[in-house]
């Protein structure tokens, strides 16, 4: 069975994700919500898109591997998803509040699950069999690394600023 400090630990990480992005987001507006940082990068807009749906598709997932014996995990084109779901033109507060809100009610259906969950598995597509516990990390994961990448969309959007 797998350490419950670690179990608790990776859930508060994942809890505590949404309060990190509305912190590095936080005054962000404007020009500064869709300055792309370099070609290919994403804008911050496009990451609080990407970042909600991606929640989205998470609830199925671990929906799945809860209730399911070893179901099928699909994975999804994240990129084809920002361009064809017009992530450039989506309202930012309201990806953000979906990011938010599902991600609490994800954290609810977690929180309280028994350690008999953690071990169980699901097969993804791409990257194969991942335990319960393994979504769990990815997603907490997930948001840490996207704030990371507000931050620095943020900073080079000064930058260009400063040096204009």
């Amino acid at each position: 069975m797998p350490d419950q400090n670690e179990i608790q630990d990776l859930l508060e990480r994942f809890r505590r994700g949404a309060e990190l992005i509305a912190v590095v987001t936080t005054g962000a507006a404007g020009a500064e919500l869709d300055y792309c940082p370099a070609p290919g990068k994403w804008s911050v807009r496009q990451i609080v898109c990407h970042l909600a749906d991606s929640e989205i598709v998470g609830r199925d997932r671990l929906s799945r591997v809860i209730a399911e014996e070893n179901p099928t995990i699909i994975g999804y084109d994240q990129d084809a998803w920002a361009e064809k779901l017009d992530y450039r033109k989506r309202k930012f507060s309201q990806a953000l509040e979906t990011f938010r809100r599902i991600r609490g009610e994800n954290f609810e259906l977690l929180k309280d699950q028994p350690e008999t969950a953690w071990p169980r598995i699901g097969t993804h597509n791409e990257r194969g069999p991942l335990t319960l516990k393994d979504l769990l990390r990815i997603y907490a994961d997930h948001a840490e690394g996207h704030a990371r990448q507000i931050r620095a969309a943020r900073d080079a959007y000064k930058a260009s600023k400063a040096s204009a």
